[in-house]
């Protein structure tokens, strides 16, 4: 009976070499072709063009905190001024004869930090400000290839999967227009502001900018080269792995404000208004802390205002990553995931040693770099926990 149903609907199927298979044939021809196209548009790169582009992305992150390092011992050395006009080529090969650099110098002396601040200065010491700022922009440009050079080279080579592309385009975006901020910057130090008898600087707000958009580089750069690099803990997702999380996330968010509030500290000279800890002088909150009308600019233009925040900030700061090594303790983590905890518990409290002795000497140079380097070292460990604790993709 079964027989007779399925030979009774054998009008149904196609017959083999029969005219209903051919459309059958083709779809299946067409699905394949389909397949192979977009394997060969989105390419999934192997595991070791994979690992040497974590590695290359590491690299340009380590470059970029380099920049980052002589970029603020550029600006404690008063030396960012230095050179008054920008030119991406031009400027590349620097003043060689006498007349060249007395040319340089004749420049520089039209200019308000001269006028204002070095009338004294003589050509040797100008040639040292100079060269730490021309230090700065090479070491810029060598950021900008170090990232777009090997980024073509993975791209025609197919190492780089479908997500990355986008990811490395950005990058490569974002260190360019780290290049134009900076001049940016520089540009609002050189301007003569007649009303103003203040020791020309360049605006804080361009100087957050800028190191903020630096900052962004490097945590994006190091956060994708991990992301290649370490192979993912498959942890159990209980409750408190995800209260762990939520609050690292917190913490590194917290750590990124405090970095960023120190461009406002270094762009007001706000070190030197009150070299006390842990009272600002005589008292726990100032009297000039809202001296400023409006309010809100106190926030970012009143030196002692930018000096509490900065205090304010390190030591909640220090306080969250202190929370979150007790937390850690009570989950069973994978041995590296303990490292990263205990190696920011003890970077941090490196950094606000160091924030403190910066603070208590009156802002030594070696001392204040050193200072500017720790919290990059502190953001560095932070992002290596957040990315020990990600989540697995289902």
């Amino acid at each position: 009976m079964l027989r007779a149903a399925l030979g009774g609907a054998g009008f149904l199927l196609p017959r083999r070499g029969g005219a209903g298979a051919q459309p059958c044939l083709r779809w299946r021809q067409w699905a394949q072709r389909r397949a192979v196209s977009e394997a060969t548009a989105h390419p999934v790169p192997g595991p070791g063009p994979e690992r040497l582009v974590g590695r290359w992305l590491l690299a340009c992150s380590g470059a970029v905190a380099g920049a980052v390092v002589l970029g603020g011992v550029t600006r404690l050395t008063e030396s960012g001024l230095s050179m008054v006009d920008w030119h991406l080529v031009r400027e590349m090969k620097p003043p060689r004869t006498q007349q060249e650099w007395e040319t340089e110098f004749q420049k520089y002396q039209q200019f308000p930090e001269f006028k204002i601040l070095n009338r004294d200065m003589t050509l040797t010491e100008f040639k040292f400000i100079w060269y730490m700022e021309y230090s700065h922009r090479m070491w810029g440009r060598v950021v900008g290839l170090a990232y777009i050079l090997p980024a073509v080279y993975f791209w025609r080579k197919g190492w780089l999967s479908h997500p990355m592309k986008g990811r490395v385009l950005a990058l490569c975006g974002l260190v360019c227009f780290q290049g134009l901020l900076g001049w940016y910057m520089v540009k609002s130090g050189l301007e003569e502001k007649p009303h103003s008898h203040d020791i020309p600087r360049v605006s804080q707000y361009r100087l957050a900018a800028h190191l903020g958009s630096a900052l962004v580089l490097y945590c994006a750069s190091l956060w994708s080269g991990l992301s290649l690099l370490l192979p993912q803990h498959k942890l159990p997702e209980t409750h408190q792995l995800l209260r762990l999380r939520r609050f690292a996330h917190g913490t590194t968010g917290l750590i990124f404000l405090t970095a960023l509030s120190g461009a406002f500290v270094a762009g007001l000279d706000a070190g030197l208004v009150y070299n006390s800890f842990p009272k600002m002088g005589e008292r726990w909150i100032p009297d000039d802390l809202l001296s400023f009308s409006p309010v809100l600019k106190n926030i970012f233009e009143n030196p002692t205002t930018v000096q509490f925040n900065h205090r304010i900030l390190g030591v909640t700061s220090l306080s969250a990553i202190t929370v979150l090594y007790l937390l850690s303790r009570k989950i069973p983590l994978p041995r590296r995931t303990k490292m990263a905890v205990a190696s920011l518990m003890a970077v941090a409290y490196t950094q606000v040693g160091l924030g403190i002795s910066t603070l208590l000497l009156y802002v030594p140079t070696p001392l204040a770099a050193t200072h500017q380097s720790g919290s990059l070292a502190l953001l560095t460990v932070a992002l290596w926990l957040m990315n020990e604790l990600r989540r697995v993709p289902k």
